[in-house]
């Protein structure tokens, strides 16, 4: 394959709609009222919201659908093995991208530190945004647990630092997502 063939078929996986930060907002707008009518009919579980690291202006793409599938996965193979009772309560993707809400019978603190283990361990978990709230919707973060933030993508920077600074082109985020993800076509490992 050429080097424009390639450049062809990454950029063919990057391919998708580009949204507005409008409609980011009304994205998220729409998650915090998921998780209120959750939290409503259902006070005593933990709610996960999974949905996947995308920089740039497209969100839903062959890429991100991709790495939003490997988590789906990846997340019922943890919930089984940790004998969590779960129930996906959404499961979209739109323009945004790939998103679901999933309520899980849990610890808050230990779902955490088990979706946290998993962003780290599995090949593609650094792809992926697992956020959880206690009941009462109040969300549990890596800093509530002690623990170290996300690393970049790119470097081994703190992914925040790199992100506010824009230290790396969007081209190198998303060559590095595609590296992480065709490294795991080839050779699954969950």
């Amino acid at each position: 394959m050429t080097r424009d063939a390639k450049t062809l078929a990454a950029d063919d996986r990057r391919a998708g709609p580009a949204v507005t930060i409008e409609a980011m907002l009304a994205a998220r707008e729409r998650r915090v009222a998921r998780r209120r009518d959750a939290f409503a009919a259902r006070p005593d579980v933990s709610l996960v919201t999974l949905s996947v690291v995308m920089p740039g202006p497209v969100k839903d793409s062959q890429l991100s659908r991709t790495a939003a599938a490997a988590a789906h996965a990846a997340l019922e193979r943890l919930f089984a093995a940790r004998g969590f009772t779960t129930t996906t309560l959404a499961a979209e993707t739109g323009p945004t991208g790939p998103e679901a809400l999933i309520a899980v019978a849990a610890d808050p603190r230990a779902l955490k530190r088990a979706l946290v283990e998993l962003e780290e361990l599995h090949p593609l978990g650094r792809l992926w945004d697992l956020d959880v709230a206690a009941p009462g919707d109040r969300a549990v973060s890596r800093r509530d647990l002690g623990l170290p933030p996300r690393r970049c993508l790119v470097c081994d920077a703190p992914a925040h630092a790199c992100a506010r600074s824009r230290a790396h082109p969007l081209d190198a985020l998303l060559t590095a997502m595609e590296e992480r993800v065709d490294a795991w076509l080839c050779c699954p490992v969950d």
